[in-house]
């Protein structure tokens, strides 16, 4: 497993555009938007420069744990050592009481998701329902029949599964997959909480759980 010493190495070298800003940016290069979006539909890769070069600040709960927080973690491209290893202990293995580095580029697809619809008046904050797990958690879930890959890249700190409240599983997958930064998996449920969407920093892939 990667040591925080290495990620943050990575989180140090992000260009003025950040992790994800590279590929989008240039992309926005040869697209001009009135950023007036379908209803149903919100795409990153119409995002521009100016989104990408402003302090980045991460609001999330954790509904295992009732934690809430706001934390500027990104400034003047750099990553803020302490508000990094603030985010890594939000991204903790909650019950397994362990914390793990957390993959810079996956706090800015987490940030850029947050960041994108504040845009349209969608001010909320990213429900963390798992972040790193531990392989002893990540195993009793398995046997418990709740969906994990024996592999899982939240094992890694290269995962999350998150809600927004204002937001179907269909939209907000739909934005995260639109980063083009990793994979995506949509887990539809009812009742009044709803499902939640799988977003990683592995291989670019799709699926349904």
């Amino acid at each position: 497993m990667a040591s925080r010493r290495d990620f943050l190495k990575q989180g140090a070298g992000l260009c003025a555009l950040g992790a994800l800003g590279g590929p989008i940016a240039a992309a926005a290069a040869s697209n001009t938007t009135d950023m007036s979006p379908p209803p149903d539909l919100f795409d990153a890769q119409l995002l521009d420069l100016d989104f990408w070069v402003k302090p980045r600040t991460l609001s999330v709960v954790r509904p295992a744990s009732g934690e809430r927080s706001k934390v500027l973690y990104w400034k003047d491209g750099e990553v803020i050592d302490s508000a990094y290893q603030e985010l890594c202990h939000l991204l903790r293995d909650v019950n397994g009481r362990e914390t793990a580095p957390i993959d810079p580029k996956l706090l800015e697809m987490l940030w850029g998701t947050q960041a994108f619809i504040a845009r349209y008046g969608l001010v909320q904050p990213l429900e963390i329902l798992s972040g790193y797990r531990t392989e002893a958690s990540n195993k009793r879930l398995i046997e418990e029949g709740i969906p994990a890959a024996r592999k899982s890249l939240h094992m890694l700190g290269k995962a999350a599964d998150i809600r927004v409240a204002a937001l179907n599983e269909e939209v907000l997958g739909g934005l995260i997959r639109s980063f083009r930064q990793g994979g995506v998996g949509y887990y539809y449920r009812s009742g009044p909480k709803g499902g939640w969407i799988h977003a990683d920093t592995g291989l670019q892939r799709t699926w349904k759980g």
